[in-house]
């Protein structure tokens, strides 16, 4: 089942007694479209949310605090202090990253209370974050994008260094960042967002532009779809454009149809918002690829059927700025460890304990490495296959 988070900022917007003023944080079921859990006192910023398989973590905005949230209690477990007001957030496995208004990177290891500070990398506020299981990107509004090393980062006994590189063709404020499943050089894509109304292609390995494309209004947020093979964008004109990566014209690699030094005008929108719902400040894409889910200055959130012409369906109307939207991880990165109670940081402490729930056998083998180590083609044929079905 989908689970989609929600996140609202800023005062209600009417008199509407069928929402709750205090709740801050929604857990929506897809299929039917209901509310599962509510969370209360939480006001997020834009990329201000982290949602783990056992906890949501909220940044609360213009405040040095992160709020903590069980999913299982639906309650708020714990209220951290930091010494900067915090921007943004991310989760890179057991690790949450905090991007501060003052541009410096705080790495909070969840299970053991272990804090980790980098020295101001950005001159503006840490506007994004995007992590993958070896790198993490930190975008600002000083229009900057840089790529660090988590395992430099996180090093015992170390302190954080330089970043590895540092993406800097945009020429304003970023506002949005996201990152590809794909962890090889060759192929390691990342896309932002930016007020200059471009978007740019990466690959963040290397520093390399792989294409340039430019909006008719200032893009505001993105995503991308489960294959990384399109890309989905909210505009400031209220619209959310598809761009197919590798449709009839690739944009991308070996049978890109132009030079990646070519800019891209992007005209058409998928859909216009009604000027009711306001500008788009989140979008989110549905596991199977084939509806994304917009967040809106006016409190809506709407869906977005790509089977039926980019006709937009209102799914609930939240009286408050939307700031946030992100679905439940389908499958747990570590599905044989979760995380039970959150360890505060503690700046003072050199010795950690990690605290964890196994969950299963450790010693236990799966199906698939089962048949690969047996003799003979058959099972091994039956391995090929039962990886296929996966």
């Amino acid at each position: 089942m989908e689970d989609l988070v929600s996140s609202v900022c800023g005062p209600p917007l009417a008199p509407n007694t069928s929402v709750a003023k205090d709740v801050g944080i929604y857990t929506h079921a897809i299929a039917p479209w209901t509310v599962k859990a509510s969370l209360k006192k939480s006001v997020a910023p834009v990329n201000g949310i982290a949602v783990s398989g056992t906890h949501v973590f909220a940044a609360q905005d213009g405040k040095a605090q992160v709020y903590v949230y069980s999913r299982q209690r639906a309650t708020q477990e714990a209220s951290v202090s930091f010494q900067e007001r915090i921007r943004c957030v991310t989760l890179a496995g057991d690790v949450l990253v905090l991007g501060t208004v003052e541009g410096r990177l705080i790495l909070w290891e969840v299970n053991t209370g272990r804090q980790v500070a980098t020295p101001p990398c950005h001159v503006q506020a840490v506007s994004c974050l995007a992590a993958t299981g070896y790198h993490l990107l930190s975008a600002s509004d000083d229009s900057n994008i840089n790529v660090w090393s988590l395992l430099q980062l996180l090093e015992l006994g170390g302190e954080p260094g330089e970043p590895e590189r540092t993406l800097s063709n945009h020429r304003g404020a970023i506002t949005g960042l996201v990152v590809g499943p794909s962890t090889n050089a060759d192929t390691s894509l990342c896309v932002s967002t930016s007020r200059d109304k471009t978007c740019i292609l990466w690959n963040y390995q290397t520093g390399e532009v792989l294409r340039t494309l430019l909006f008719p209004a200032a893009p505001l947020c993105l995503s991308l779809d489960p294959c990384a093979r399109a890309l989905f964008v909210g505009a400031e004109d209220r619209g959310l454009y598809l761009v197919e990566l590798f449709g009839d014209k690739p944009l991308l690699g070996s049978r890109a149809a132009e030079l990646a030094s070519i800019v891209v005008q992007v005209t058409s929108p998928l859909g216009v918002a009604d000027e009711d719902a306001g500008v788009p400040s989140c979008v989110a894409v549905g596991y199977d690829g084939t509806s994304v889910y917009t967040g809106h200055s006016r409190g809506k959130i709407l869906r977005w059927w790509l089977i039926d012409s980019g006709h937009a369906a209102e799914m609930a109307n939240l009286n408050a700025s939307v700031t946030n939207l992100t679905f439940v991880p389908a499958q747990p990165t570590e599905p044989l460890r979760r995380t039970v109670n959150v360890v505060k940081p503690n700046h003072a402490q050199r010795q950690y304990a990690m605290t964890v729930q196994l969950d299963g056998d450790l010693d236990s083998a799966s199906t698939f490495a089962e048949k690969l180590a047996t003799t003979g083609l058959g099972p091994f044929l039956d391995a090929l296959a039962s990886e296929q079905d996966l």
